[in-house]
């Protein structure tokens, strides 16, 4: 377990670059996947979860080469069987979007998975793709939990699943219908939470080749069946999600910071934390490759997580520097991430001098109370201690995050890339 240090920072400047983006990296390696030829895919994202889709995608028999900022993915147009169970580690995209892709396979396969993914719900997905034909069995035992899926295709047909759960259900089944027996038509039974995700995975099917239609509201989609999927070359854009943070981290300091590889035209989500920004106060100039932050006194503001749940924890930092109450509100799903991370951030940010109340769905926060170092547990949870890295610039004393390691999981940079803008970050 590694221990790093982070103390106030009076002042931040200069410019890094943002991380690739997760989200893209693993629907381009899964794509790539399920292409008969081979795809390209640079600037990809190397983390626990991306090397967890890479396991995961050689098992069913693609061949890859890994080359620096490239990787070049030979897909197969038949799925072998994995000889051996496959280990999704902590990555929830890994599971729910591979367990529908292994149902193209020619027999069974396992997935195993870590202790975070016990308690992440998979069964609307499971019950989804028995409607669809496809058998499963589920076990859940703590240090031994596993999914079979079993193999032989996919039928096809009329299949329904919640959008409120989580938008990777929706995603897994995207990729592997289009090779279905018969067309395939999805009801999404509750609203779609988090429909970015979607419109990405769409994006990415649409440039190899593959036809998804979907209603206005993404209550239904209808996908055509026996498609095969192209090769294509592939660019992972930067990853607002992770480069939240550093914007964040200005703001909180009142500094100008300069994030590069940032598009703000495009259909990520989580784009909104530059809304969020100036609605606080900070003045945001965005550029097509990069974005500035120039931080000021914020304002409290009140923050609609449906569609972006991963931005709650640096919200909630950004609400603790802000002068009024903010809120947070629709990120009940957020119970159901990594940790409980709606427990977690109250917890953690607690210790540190927060006035913050914990809901149901939700947060309330006081700001401009006098926030001071603490001992961090984050949980296991890459965004929490992320988050609390960042309260711990604008904190007096210093404060220790434990566990730092699971940045890993999404940024392995994270703490580097903080200390090149002159933050007081001692260790990793």
């Amino acid at each position: 377990m590694v221990e790093v240090v982070v103390r106030k920072s009076e002042h931040l400047e200069g410019g890094v670059s943002a991380p690739p983006s997760k989200a893209y990296t693993h629907r381009m390696l899964i794509a790539a996947l399920l292409s008969n030829g081979t795809s390209k895919i640079s600037n990809p994202l190397v983390s626990d979860d991306t090397k967890a889709t890479l396991r995961a995608v050689e098992a069913f028999g693609a061949e890859i080469e890994l080359r620096e900022n490239c990787w070049r993915v030979k897909g197969v147009e038949s799925l072998r069987a994995p000889k051996s169970p496959i280990d999704c580690g902590e990555s929830g995209a890994t599971f729910r979007f591979m367990i529908p892709v292994a149902a193209l396979a020619s027999d069974s396969s396992i997935f195993t998975f870590g202790s975070s993914l016990e308690r992440r719900p998979v069964a609307p997905l499971l019950q989804s793709l028995k409607q669809l034909g496809t058998e499963s069995n589920l076990q859940l035992r703590e240090g031994s939990s596993f999914v079979r899926i079993r193999g032989g295709g996919i039928r096809g047909g009329k299949t329904s699943i919640r959008g409120d759960i989580s938008s990777q259900f929706v995603s897994g089944l995207l990729f592997a219908c289009p090779k279905a027996k018969e067309d395939t038509e999805i009801s999404v039974i509750t609203p779609l939470e988090s429909r970015s995700y979607v419109q990405m995975t769409m994006e990415v099917l649409t440039k190899h080749g593959i036809k998804v239609s979907a209603s206005s509201d993404f209550a239904r989609l209808r996908i055509p069946s026996n498609q095969d999927y192209n090769p294509c070359s592939h660019e992972v854009p930067g990853d607002f999600s992770s480069a939240a943070f550093l914007l964040a981290a200005a703001a909180v300091t009142s500094s100008r910071v300069k994030v590069k590889n940032l598009d703000h035209h495009t259909i990520q989500g989580d784009r909104a934390i530059l809304d969020i920004l100036k609605e606080m106060g900070s003045k945001v100039k965005a550029d097509d490759e990069f974005v500035e932050v120039d931080g000021r006194q914020l304002n409290a503001v009140d923050v609609d997580a449906r569609n972006i749940p991963d931005l709650v924890p640096v919200c909630a930092v950004l609400a603790c520097y802000s002068k009024g109450t903010s809120k947070i509100y629709n990120a009940k799903r957020l119970r159901y991430k990594e940790s409980d991370r709606l427990g977690s951030v109250h917890a953690e940010l607690k210790k540190m001098g927060a006035e913050i109340k914990v809901h149901e769905d939700g947060l309330t926060i006081s700001g401009l109370r006098a926030m001071h170092g603490a001992t961090i547990d984050p949980h296991n949870d890459h965004r929490i201690a992320m988050a609390c890295a960042v309260a711990a610039l604008g904190a007096v004393g210093e404060t220790k995050i434990q566990n730092s390691e699971c940045v890993n999981k999404s940024y392995p940079r994270f703490f580097n890339d903080l200390r090149s803008l002159g933050a007081n970050v001692v260790g990793k």
